[in-house]
């Protein structure tokens, strides 16, 4: 396994060295993995071969992503994507996305039989953008439904007495505020402040985003898995997260 993570690095290092994202590019993000299709296969091959189990509501999925739902589940929408993992942005795609002219204006080579186009589609076109895509570091296996319903919204703290949205998994949902269980609270703030570290030109992290993120880093230590996933992700993707990498150090 560790050989063949090994070749796959560097057959897509070259892919994205070509590509104008290598070791020179102006940041400390991913130069590994070329796009978010190859990332997929990586994560589930690799990184989570041995750990199928939901980001937020810990619920088990097989090889081909079916999920088992925990009991008292309920999705009130997207009852359709309810029984599929599927792979979540933990800083939304679009968060991100919409610092790139390709994703808000469009661009010369997003044209389809005369029909321009703009959005994800066009921004996977920006080498930079589909290296932030497929960022391993940013990427959590969820339940559809809950992926759907996130959305693109912003984690925050809502008031305690704030219903969950999914039944028994605690993920709370009110209008554009997503509250995640507090398990997920120190991995959450650790990808964040990864991806503003790694592609500091995005300016996708607010003042308050950044507050937020730091006190449930310092209250949130990573457990035994998030240091395994770290160990295999730096293994695969061959860069560290800092915000993981020290704070696991400290527990060995």
């Amino acid at each position: 396994m560790k050989r063949y993570a090994i070749l796959q690095t560097l057959v897509v290092a070259l892919t994205l060295a070509f590509a104008g994202i290598g070791s020179g590019a102006q940041n400390h993000g991913n130069t590994s993995i070329p796009d978010f299709g190859s990332a997929k296969k990586i994560l589930e091959q690799i990184v989570y071969r041995d750990h199928r189990i939901d980001f937020y509501c810990k619920a088990r999925f097989d090889e081909m992503k079916n999920i088992t739902l925990p009991e008292g589940f309920l999705t009130p929408s997207h009852q359709g994507r309810a029984r599929k993992m599927e792979w979540e942005h933990v800083v939304p795609a679009e968060n991100f996305g919409r610092s790139f002219v390709e994703w808000r204006s469009g661009a010369t080579q997003c044209n389809r039989n005369g029909q321009a186009y703009k959005g994800r589609e066009c921004a996977r076109t920006n080498p930079l953008f589909a290296a932030m895509e497929a960022d391993l570091w940013n990427l959590v296996p969820a339940i559809g439904a809950v992926n759907a319903a996130r959305s693109y919204y912003k984690f925050t703290q809502l008031p305690v007495d704030t219903p969950n949205t999914f039944g028994s998994c605690p993920v709370k949902i009110i209008g554009n505020q997503v509250e995640p269980p507090e398990y997920t609270r120190g991995e959450i703030a650790r990808a964040t402040l990864y991806m503003a570290w790694a592609y500091p030109d995005m300016h996708f992290l607010s003042e308050q985003q950044s507050n937020l993120m730091r006190a449930w880093d310092a209250m949130y230590r990573p457990d035994s898995w998030e240091c395994t996933r770290a160990s295999r992700i730096k293994m695969v993707q061959g860069n560290i997260n800092p915000f993981v990498e020290k704070k696991c150090r400290e527990q060995e």
